[in-house]
């Protein structure tokens, strides 16, 4: 598929954030979640845990940004990036009506994900009537 200029820059900073974010967690996830406030301690099975679905990110960050270049992969990249960009913010929005309001930085990191979605869902849109290839993958 085609992708507009407008496409282009939903999917590329899509794809740059989750794979920015998802390679800091990565690395660094005690730092990443002190910014939140949130002190991981010394448990190595949370710290698994969140590198498991930081490297998840990565790999779909990835993804994205490959729709950029691989033209066949367009489709799958906006697929990728509205299931983390719609997923991600239902999670929290779940967790709020759960559990209560989190974090500021959390509160902030919900508004740039609902952001990216609806962006998504836009750039996505005059698309959405036309049935995907199956050999669109690859090529």
């Amino acid at each position: 598929m085609h992708l507009s200029l407008f496409q282009k820059l939903t999917l590329g900073a899509a794809g740059a954030t989750a794979l920015g974010i998802g390679g800091v967690i990565l690395i660094a996830p005690d730092p990443f979640y002190q910014g939140y406030g949130i002190s991981l301690g010394d448990n190595p099975s949370l710290l698994s845990e969140l590198r498991a679905a930081a490297a998840g990110l990565v790999a779909l960050g990835g993804t994205m940004l490959a729709g950029l270049v691989r033209r066949g992969w367009s489709h799958l990249a906006f697929a990728a990036a509205l299931i983390v960009f719609i997923a991600w913010p239902l999670g929290r929005i779940v967790g709020i009506v759960a559990d209560g309001l989190p974090s500021d930085g959390i509160l902030g990191a919900l508004g740039l994900e609902l952001l990216i979605g609806a962006l998504l869902v836009l750039a996505r849109w005059p698309f959405a009537g036309r049935p995907l290839r199956s050999s669109a993958v690859g090529r």
